[in-house]
């Protein structure tokens, strides 16, 4: 035991809550699992009574083989609606959500979605997840389950048994769950010796990636609260937010009282129903749902970033409606519209990209980039594929006009000489193909 002590110590220090976990780990390595199993099996036999103010959270213990933990299980009709959608539309929302896995076929009772609360907000070995909170349709109905540990010695129980339920579904849905949710579990089966147990592997839909393709800067924030808020038509009132909860789960060990995590569990439930409802989002975004009813509302920045989202999803019919939509907004947003006018010269759509440049070039009040940029790109049309020599020289002054003029402040003092070096010499060599006109 001490050699095992000594080995955690050096990888992750000795702390109140790693102790208790360590002496579980260290009995498990001097004992084997059967022992222990006895061992446990004796201690359960006596019969545990819970604080009867867990009863205000409706929060039930769970006995498990294993050991026990608590469980809060919440059964939704499909006609719940949480925001602008209803828990039922996730049935057909679904079928489209494929594109995340092309050549992948699933139903909405495959569906796992998954969220942590945890002691920290890092992937360290002392950061343990108190609460593991997992949401999924039955045929129905909504059900969601928060298993809480009491105490470091419960995560054992609390990981053999969300390693059964799992093994049911063949989709995992997080939101940021491929960077923390997920390893973070999976590192903590590793730790309490629940790998050999461990052959789960879902298809995974991480929502935050999408988020931010679709809403980097059109949001404040693409935090899962802000986008339901400004995206999902949810409003939460009182909520505790995710930062406390850390806080809150120790200050409840050190109190031992059930009321300081209310808030906490609260805020977890909201998350699991907040991320089934931007799964219905998405899922109806790709389903072309939305080109009639939402996407006429959208600013200009948001239709282009869709667009673009959606062709890198393989949609690209649909994207091609909000990029139609785009080149029709009435919006000013000249980063937006050279965006879509890089896009379509990728893809030789070359009559809409320089119509689009030429909305940038002649917006003579913007000073920035974006005007900039546009005449250069213009500048190299007129020049390689017009040969129009004359126009090319008119648009490349103009762009040097500006680069010389303009401080660009955000551009380091190399790049803009190369910049500038750059622009010289297009200019220079369009005044030499003028003279030979």
């Amino acid at each position: 035991m001490s050699s095992l002590r000594s080995r955690m110590n050096r990888l992750t220090g000795t702390t109140p809550v790693n102790d208790e976990l360590l002496s579980e780990a260290a009995k498990r390595e001097e004992l084997g699992d059967s022992e222990l199993e006895a061992e446990t099996s004796n201690t359960n036999d006596l019969i545990e009574t819970l604080d009867p103010r867990w009863q205000s959270l409706d929060v039930k213990l769970y006995q498990h083989e294993q050991g026990s933990f608590l469980l809060r299980r919440i059964r939704y009709p499909l006609s719940k609606r949480h925001g602008y959608y209803a828990l039922e539309q996730l049935q057909a929302a679904v079928s489209h959500l494929t594109a995340f896995h092309p050549a992948q076929q699933f139903s909405s009772t495959e569906l796992l979605f998954l969220d942590l609360e945890t002691t920290g907000l890092g992937s360290g070995a002392g950061n343990i997840p108190f609460i593991t909170a997992i949401g999924y349709m039955e045929r129905d109905g909504y059900v969601l389950e928060q298993a809480f540990i009491r105490h470091p010695a419960e995560e054992y129980a609390m990981l053999a048994y969300l390693l059964e339920k799992v093994s049911s579904f063949k989709v995992l849905v997080t939101y940021n769950g491929k960077t923390f949710d997920w390893p973070l579990i999976e590192n903590r089966i590793i730790m309490n010796g629940l790998g050999k147990k461990h052959s789960w592997k879902p298809l995974h839909i991480d929502l935050l990636h999408p988020s931010r393709s679709v809403w980097r800067n059109t949001l404040a924030s693409c935090k899962l609260s802000h986008v339901e808020e400004e995206r999902l038509g949810i409003d939460r009132i009182d909520d505790v937010p995710g930062s406390l909860a850390p806080q809150l789960y120790f200050q409840y060990l050190a109190e031992d009282n059930p009321l300081i995590v209310q808030g906490v569990f609260q805020h977890n439930e909201l998350d699991i129903l907040s991320l089934t409802a931007l799964t219905i989002r998405f899922g109806e975004l790709l389903g072309g749902r939305l080109i009639k009813t939402l996407a006429p509302t959208l600013d200009l920045e948001e239709l282009v970033r869709t667009g673009l989202w959606l062709e890198k999803m393989n949609a690209s019919l649909l994207a091609e409606q909000y990029y139609e939509l785009a080149y029709q907004h009435n919006g000013n947003n000249p980063s937006a519209l050279n965006m879509l006018a890089a896009r379509d010269k990728k893809a030789g759509n070359w009559d809409r990209a320089v119509v689009l440049w030429q909305k940038v070039a002649l917006q003579q009040q913007n000073k920035g980039s974006s005007r900039m940029d546009a005449c250069i790109e213009l500048a190299k049309y007129f020049e390689h594929k017009k040969k129009d020599y004359f126009v090319a020289l008119d648009l490349a002054t103009q762009a040097l006009d500006q680069l010389a003029n303009d401080s660009f402040a955000a551009m380091n003092r190399s790049k803009y000489r190369l910049e500038l070096d750059k622009q010289r010499q297009r200019v220079a060599r369009l005044q030499r193909k003028v003279q030979r006109v």
